[in-house]
């Protein structure tokens, strides 16, 4: 079967939409927003909205060690396997915890991205999303919160820094919470441009002051809507991507930014997320053939989240 999925996709050159089950036996308990039912209703509205067929379902890898370990010590790594409970769950922080699916969903989540860079950059692929979980952007090199135990994107970015030698590559992440991992890991790395919109003053309570020069972090006051998030991509982020000139564009797509998602206060819709993606679709045919990979991060109001996806994806299969 995944054999003939990928020759139907390497004819078809669709968008390729990368996941795994693996990603739905991740449970950090009942009532929990960060959850599989996440996975399922995108793909249920996938279908309800007729796209699914002009997506190439591909089915995502493991990880390696090697590969996380271009962004995560070996240590953290380590602490992590010795943490991963056979039965129940392992709380790591008030916020995130490890069931005995965690494990084998966070390195899918990770290979799935790299995946996804290897493709995209093979050219078999115009762009890709990976609608995975647990996401990342809060994991930093050397410490599991918010959900996130390996940095999904970051690792997908320095594969394609150290397998594809790219010179550049940006980050564009509009997720509700700031991705202080992926800030920590790349900062003061001219190789990589982050652009970011988040609210603040909010979980994680960081980036209002960048830590390093290659971050054009745009914080939102909550009650902020779609005006002001536009106005801060089209003042900072546009500007800031086409000096850099990027390669290639990943995407830390959070959509609990979206009106009806009660993680935050924000007051996003999905016709912002579309405005969004178009933006970055032009950019990347611009700077870098069009090759974007975009990777699920939050949004957990399972209907806005889904429709937020079909946005997105909307976008991006027609690029």
């Amino acid at each position: 079967m995944f054999t003939w999925l990928r020759n139907r996709w390497q004819r078809t050159g669709m968008t390729a939409y990368l996941s795994h089950p693996d990603c739905l036996k991740h449970n950090m308990g009942v009532g929990h927003p960060e959850c599989p039912e996440r996975l399922t209703a995108i793909r249920d509205q996938l279908m309800a909205a007729q796209l699914f067929d002009f997506l190439d379902e591909v089915e995502a890898p493991e990880v390696t060690r090697e590969q996380l370990a271009r962004v995560h010590s070996p240590g953290y790594v380590d602490y992590l396997e010795s943490c991963a409970p056979s039965v129940g769950t392992f709380r790591l922080d008030p916020d995130t915890a490890m069931s005995p699916g965690t494990l084998p969903a966070a390195r899918r989540a990770a290979g799935a991205v790299v995946r996804a860079v290897d493709l995209v950059l093979g050219g078999a692929a115009p762009n890709a999303f990976c609608a995975v979980r647990p996401p990342g952007h809060h994991a930093e090199s050397a410490r599991s919160m918010g959900f996130c135990f390996f940095n999904n994107v970051a690792v997908g970015a320095a594969h394609a820094l150290a397998q594809h030698r790219l010179e550049r590559v940006a980050i564009v992440d509009f997720d509700v919470h700031h991705g202080n991992g992926t800030e920590e890991i790349f900062k003061d790395d001219p190789r990589v441009l982050m652009v970011s919109t988040f609210q603040h003053p909010f979980y994680p309570y960081s980036g209002d002051t960048p830590l390093g020069p290659n971050m054009c972090n745009v914080p939102l006051k909550a009650g902020s809507k779609g005006d002001a998030f536009r106005a801060a991509v089209e003042a900072h982020w546009l500007p800031a991507l086409d000096a850099f000139r990027p390669q290639m564009i990943f995407v830390s797509a959070g959509f609990d930014a979206h009106r009806e998602d009660d993680m935050g206060s924000l007051g996003l819709v999905e016709a912002d997320y579309e405005w969004v993606t178009r933006q970055l679709a032009a950019l990347a045919a611009r700077h870098c053939q069009g090759r974007i990979v975009s990777v699920l991060e939050g949004g957990y109001e399972l209907s806005a989240l889904a429709r937020s996806v079909v946005a997105h994806l909307r976008v991006l299969s027609e690029a």
